[in-house]
């Protein structure tokens, strides 16, 4: 791309349509652009040409909000017009803070915690204190994927997290929040990006993103990204070694039609990491400890991942009125885990520590589909935007029938030693359950006038979850048909740019199994129903977006009941707080991303007074995440110009660290500190990154949870301790 002279904002607020999902079709009076003209990562704002500037893809424009966001079925939003509490992690944060895999978005997202599994890159997340599902909760591109696998960061445009339950939207699903991972996609001019980093102790990662588009009027469009990483990671014996080969491909049948194809494979091997520490509720969580230390995981434990997705999409513009999209995906997730489990015995970190291989869920098989058509009409002075569609998913979980495990011995968290052994083996391969999800998906926003409007969204799910055991018989199987999910907002925007709303909703989700020792053992429980209720408001102030709101969510929460000895739906956890998020440009050269979440939340009755109307395991009461980039203001002529420095603070309140409330992670404070020199060599655009993460080497457990957020197994816990102290530089050419 060529330098050029920066555009200035575009004006969205002229607009009829409260929610404006698309702003070339509110106005038939315009003329509408093709499909086969918009460009990857931008906003089309008119049927003119539009001045683009270099910075949009090398990253130094240090953008941190997103002009649109995607609601699924609902299409694409302003997310300051959004009845809905959404933040974004856009490409730029992701270029600039040298994000490797997903996890690494997650900390500037302040809604968002993270239950670590196997190791910092790879973990279950969560929002506003919920746990998301499996599949259920993530998506990428708008379809269902696994979260039990990693992903490469650089893949991907953006991240997109909608805070709090959504089943009328996206079908059952827990109230955690809905994940959605923007694929990277063709540019319309030629694009060859390179690079080369080195991490921590020695990791060395080239990677290469590679656009463009072809033939006459640019009908075919391709991306393609590459990365190899391998080295020692942040712990001398440790290892990693990464590849992603990533493709994503456009045709354009015609002006209205598109075709979008993509297909990536992402290998991910770790060996010598730390793993979580296990622990009862006897225990008191000591004083987590320096991962950089060598043997809290033996240098020959760890695993390997490898993911391949393809998945695909046609979209066709009918007129200016409506619009359809309709594709499917496949993923593949297999893991080999040949992992240390450590199991502290004492209040003074000693442990003991054992190598295992994965006895359950070696392999994930995933179909998920979409089909959504949108669009606008009057009746008389009312609008209404429609969406009609439906979702869903088929997920299967493998099995082997054998495994190894090895007791190594006795250790400490702060003197850990070295064990010899071997590597264990699973052998074998059996189906062990099956869930499949299917739902129907109508909405209506009815817009009255300029300042009121009201959104309502409503689903019906189908749902069929079964399990097997080794010998091929079926253990448990639970069918649902109909479930109903509801959502209303009422929306009122007094000012041009601000926006109050009010959103009530209930979400459905998949039943819990019956856990071994109760009476009614390996039993799907029926889906359960979430509810929540949000009150928030708005506002767009030239670049920069603020947002307040607050909420409660409640849920269902089962355990065994200590009379009849039969596990079922009992108790309700209760979540409420508020939230404060800020993300956009504050002057041209000052950009912010984050905000505040302060929570209380709690579980009600358990059947158990030690546990009954305690605070949930792992959620902290106040989590605060910002980053600010400035770029230093030297002159044109200087060799200076456009030197930019970064920095981020993170903080985490005090968290319970056992259901009984006994025992408590303590609080952490975490900042990182980057520079960003963007310069010309040969006639060609060059970035330098530097990064310094955890710049104080704080020692915290990053992650604190139960065994089971159901009750299914009272009295185990895991933390996972952050990463230490860790540097990043990048070298970039854009050519």
């Amino acid at each position: 791309m060529t330098e050029s002279k920066a555009e200035p904002p575009v004006d969205y607020s002229k607009n009829d349509s409260v929610l404006d999902r698309d702003s070339s079709q509110n106005d038939s009076n315009k003329k509408k652009p093709s499909i086969s003209n918009q460009k990857s990562g931008q906003e089309v704002a008119s049927a003119q040409d539009i001045t683009v500037n270099a910075k949009i893809e090398n990253g130094t424009g240090a953008r941190t909000a997103l002009p649109v966001v995607n609601f699924g079925p609902l299409g694409d939003m302003k997310p300051e017009n959004a009845p809905f509490s959404i933040l974004s992690v856009p490409h730029d944060v992701i270029r600039n803070q040298q994000a490797r895999n997903v996890n690494d978005l997650m900390q500037y997202l302040p809604s968002v915690q993270l239950e670590m599994r196997g190791d910092p890159g790879t973990s279950r997340p969560q929002s506003r204190g919920f746990e998301a599902d499996v599949i259920a909760n993530s998506r990428m591109d708008g379809f269902n994927i696994a979260t039990t696998t990693p992903y490469a960061a650089e893949q991907f445009e953006n991240l997109q997290v909608l805070n709090g339950l959504a089943g009328a939207i996206y079908g059952p699903q827990n109230p955690a929040g809905t994940f959605e991972y923007t694929l990277k996609r063709p540019t319309t001019e030629m694009m060859e990006d390179f690079s080369v980093g080195i991490d921590s102790r020695g990791t060395v990662t080239e990677a290469a993103d590679i656009s463009g588009s072809t033939g006459k009027n640019n009908w075919f469009g391709y991306r393609v990204n590459l990365v190899h990483g391998a080295g020692s990671n942040y712990v001398r014996t440790g290892h990693i070694n990464r590849n992603l080969v990533s493709g994503s491909f456009d045709i354009h049948v015609d002006p209205q039609t598109v075709i979008e194809l993509n297909a990536s494979h992402y290998v991910y091997d770790i060996k010598g990491g730390a793993p979580g520490f296990s622990y009862s509720n006897n225990i008191q969580l000591p004083k987590a400890p320096d991962l950089s230390t060598p043997y809290l995981g033996q240098s020959y434990a760890g695993y390997n991942a490898q993911t391949d997705t393809a998945s695909g999409k046609i979209k066709h513009q009918f007129g200016d009125n409506w619009s359809l999209v309709a594709g499917g995906l496949f993923q593949n997730a297999w893991r080999d885990v040949f992992a240390n489990a450590n199991t502290l015995i004492d209040n003074i970190g000693d442990y003991k520590q054992t190598i295992a291989s994965a006895a359950t869920a070696y392999r994930f098989k995933i179909a998920s589909n979409l089909a959504y058509l949108n669009g606008h009409f009057h009746t008389g002075f009312v609008r209404h935007d429609v969406a009609l569609g439906s979702n869903g998913y088929v997920m299967s979980n493998y099995n082997p029938t054998s495994s190894q495990s090895f007791s190594l011995g006795t250790s400490n968290l702060y003197n850990p030693t070295r064990f010899d052994g071997t590597r264990p083996r699973s052998s074998g391969s059996y189906r062990s359950a099956i869930a499949r999800n299917q739902s129907l998906i109508v909405s209506d926003t009815i817009t009255f006038n300029k300042h009121w409007s009201i959104l309502g969204a409503f689903s019906w799910s189908w749902m069929t979850s079964s399990s097997w055991n080794k010998a091929g018989t079926r253990t448990a199987h639970n069918y649902t048909q109909g479930a109903f999910s509801p959502n209303t907002s009422l929306i009122y925007h007094p000012i041009e740019n601000h926006t109050a709303y009010f959103t009530w909703g209930r979400s459905i989700q998949q039943g819990m199994t019956a856990p071994a020792g109760s009476a009614n053992v390996s039993q799907i429980l029926n889906p359960y129903e979430s509810e929540q209720y949000e009150l928030g408001y708005k506002v767009k102030w030239r670049n920069l977006s603020l947002n307040i709101d607050g909420f409660r969510m409640t849920r269902p929460y089962a355990y065994v009941d200590t009379t009849t000895n039969v596990y079922g739906m009992y108790g309700t956890q209760r979540n409420w707080g508020f939230e404060f998020q800020m993300a956009g440009h504050i002057r041209h050269d000052l950009s912010v991303l984050g905000g505040v979440t302060w929570l209380d939340a709690k579980v009600g009755s358990t059947g158990n007074l030690t546990t009954s109307h305690k605070e949930i395991v792992g959620v902290p009461p106040v989590q605060s995440n910002i980053l600010i980039d400035y770029t230093l203001p030297f002159s044109k002529e200087s060799l200076a110009n456009g030197l930019a420095i970064n920095g981020s603070v993170r903080y985490t309140g005090t968290r319970a660290a056992n259901n009984t409330n006994t025992t408590y992670a303590p609080q952490f404070v975490t900042a990182n500190i980057g520079i960003r020199y963007p310069f010309k060599m040969a006639n060609k655009p060059w970035v330098a990154r530097f990064t310094v993460n955890n710049i104080m080497n704080e020692h915290y457990w990053a992650s604190v949870y139960p065994s089971s957020i159901n009750g299914a197994a009272g009295g185990t816990n895991s933390a996972y301790a952050g990463l230490p102290r860790t540097y990043s530089f990048t070298l970039e050419c854009t050519l």
